[in-house]
């Protein structure tokens, strides 16, 4: 695959023909430290890959990207950024794939829904599944976008591709052009949340995602951990990266840290 854009901003990219998972496969090389951070591994064949929920996330060969990003977060004094701001991580990837596949689809409406899901006038074209390494104060970030499905062969009814939104590109091309510009907004957002003590509103980083997100304002179902199911409407996202749901049936917010929110609108 020829990647010429992604591989300026890459510290390393290991493209794979077919993997079980690509988060799998940088977990298995990034432990023991010795793997360099930013570095990326990526297919367009993923035969086992994984959703929220433990969701199954399998796509023909050439239809998708899936690709993994490995993050060492340290705070400017050289100390590991502690566990209680990485969940910002992933919502930081979600903005740097929104902001690549709109450069993308100028004529589209592209958004985040809370936490995982970019969208492309309401419908999914790429989702967001973050991992911690087992021993180490590191984080694996994947992202797989829906590159050319045909209609026929989406996985839902509420799922798009590039191909199927008229991005202009295909090919090797495609993949360069989203992983490059996820690479480049990534990387200029990650450096600034860093060098702010990671502070999602000194950095700019909650302003961002609050510009690009879908869910506020809409009338939402949050599939909870444990099955709960809380019904609301979605406020904000509060400091630490949480939904702000006004729940429906007593009026009460709640600060939601996990769950697989469903814009109601779409049922």
């Amino acid at each position: 695959m020829h990647l010429p854009h992604s591989a300026e901003l890459a510290a390393s990219i290991v493209e794979l023909v077919e993997t079980t998972s690509t988060n799998d496969e940088l977990v298995r090389r990034a432990a023991g430290g010795t793997v360099p951070e930013f570095s990326v591994v990526l297919t367009t064949s993923q035969t086992a890959g994984r959703g929220r929920l433990g969701r199954s996330w399998i796509a023909p060969p050439g239809k998708t990207l899936a690709v993994s990003l490995l993050l060492r977060p340290l705070h400017p004094l050289g100390a590991p950024l502690g566990m209680e701001h990485f969940g910002w991580l992933p919502l930081l990837a979600g903005v740097a794939m929104t902001r690549s596949i709109a450069r993308l689809l100028p004529e589209h409406r592209v958004t985040l829904k809370w936490p995982n899901d970019v969208q492309v006038d309401g419908m999914k074209i790429a989702g967001i599944l973050a991992e911690l390494l087992p021993a180490e104060p590191a984080v694996v970030i994947g992202v797989g976008v829906n590159l050319a499905f045909e209609r026929e062969e989406l996985p839902t009814e509420t799922s798009t591709s590039m191909l199927l939104d008229g991005a202009q590109l295909s090919g090797d091309e495609l993949v360069d052009a989203v992983l490059s510009g996820y690479l480049r907004e990534f990387a200029a957002l990650y450096r600034t949340f860093l060098d702010r003590g990671a502070d999602p509103d000194a950095s700019g980083l909650r302003a961002a995602l609050l510009a690009l997100c879908s869910t506020l304002g809409q009338s939402v179902k949050v599939q909870l951990p444990g099955d709960a199911l809380l019904f609301g409407e979605a406020l904000d996202v509060d400091s630490d990266g949480r939904l702000l749901v006004r729940d429906a049936s007593d009026g009460v917010i709640q600060a939601v840290a996990a769950g697989d929110v469903t814009h109601l609108r779409y049922e």
